[in-house]
């Protein structure tokens, strides 16, 4: 079994992405990590030619500047690295996205597992996103909670946004992949990066979605969709939330939430309430998997 892991990154450091820590999470996973380095501001690509693995396929790649439709841009650069994947399975990491060394195993298990059963199209992962700092997690169903991020490399799939993938059994009518369940998580990094970084990110990437994002101001949210996070870090990310990461977050109790977070708050009554999980999928569960 060949194991592919793909992602694509832009001026990684001076938009505070643990870019370098999301890569060498998975590079005791895979046999090849490919990588599509867009012409960057910073030093992102002498970062990545750093850390000097065999296992590194640097791809250097120019942003479509004039393509700013519901960030499709991000899906062009997404590709650009699947479309260079030579494994049996192709596994897409973002970077702010980083693996458990203790997950290690059970990924590569899991891949094991189903590389001979043409009904399993994809594996699927648990999400922990967190919020504000390193100590919290956003748990409504705003955020998902299961995606899936390794896709089966023999199957026709390409990904209208970054987030996801469609698979074309026809030239011209797409669905989501048929997936099963990893039964680990993927730690998501993304939502506690420096104010700083944040509010350099969000003036940068608004105009790839055809219109610019509101002036960054902190972390905001409905300290109802937060729970606080008991579990252990990932190693490699450790030195980036010690020097990196916002620290100083704390839920505002007196924040007023937005219609969509009441409508989401209602949604976690309903969850709790009947046992329902109603956060968004991009696939659909393998009947001989589901457990």
């Amino acid at each position: 079994m060949k194991v592919s892991v793909f992602t694509f990154i832009r001026n990684g450091s001076l938009l505070g992405y643990p870019f370098i820590e999301s890569i060498c999470s998975a590079l005791p996973l895979c046999d090849e990590f490919v990588i599509a380095v867009g012409d960057s501001e910073d030093d992102t690509l002498a970062r990545i030619k750093a850390i000097n693995s065999e296992k590194i396929v640097i791809i250097q790649t120019r942003w479509n500047e004039k393509m700013q439709d519901r960030g499709f841009v991000y899906a062009q650069q997404k590709m650009i690295a699947q479309y260079n994947c030579t494994g049996d399975w192709a596994f897409y990491l973002e970077g702010d996205e980083i693996l458990h060394e203790s997950d290690i195993p059970k990924i590569r298990s899991s891949m094991e597992q189903h590389l001979d059963n043409p009904e399993v199209e994809a594996l699927a992962f648990n999400y922990l996103h967190f919020f504000g700092s390193p100590d919290w997690l956003a748990i409504s169903p705003a955020w998902y909670r299961q995606e899936c991020r390794i896709i089966r490399n023999t199957i026709r799939s390409w990904a209208p946004d970054g987030l996801y993938w469609v698979v074309m059994d026809k030239n011209r009518k797409g669905r989501h992949p048929k997936a099963a369940l990893i039964g680990a998580p993927i730690y998501h990094y993304g939502h506690v990066r420096s104010i700083a970084a944040m509010h350099e990110k969000n003036q940068r990437v608004g105009k790839y979605w055809g219109h610019d994002h509101p002036l960054f101001n902190g972390y905001q949210i409905d300290a109802q969709a937060l729970s606080p996070f008991s579990g252990r870090h990932p190693d490699i990310v450790k030195n980036w939330l010690a020097h990196e990461a916002e620290k100083s977050f704390t839920p505002n109790p007196s924040y007023q939430p937005t219609k969509r977070e009441l409508k989401h708050r209602w949604a976690m009554k309903l969850e709790r309430l009947f046992g329902w999980e109603l956060s968004k999928k991009h696939f659909s569960l393998t009947k001989n998997t589901k457990n």
